[in-house]
């Protein structure tokens, strides 16, 4: 297993959430966007 990323999970503030969806619900990132962009990991993270 050498070689591969250990994923962590992250406590992310009501304040950053909120952030994130705005702009997803805006049309200004796609979730996918979002995700590259704030190394958020889990498609659920910003889709719920």
């Amino acid at each position: 297993m050498e070689g591969q990323k250990k994923r962590t999970q992250r406590d992310y503030t009501l304040a950053f959430k909120l952030a994130v969806v705005e702009q997803v619900e805006k049309g200004e990132l796609t979730y996918k966007e979002a995700q590259r962009r704030y190394g958020i990991q889990g498609r659920s993270t910003v889709l719920v």
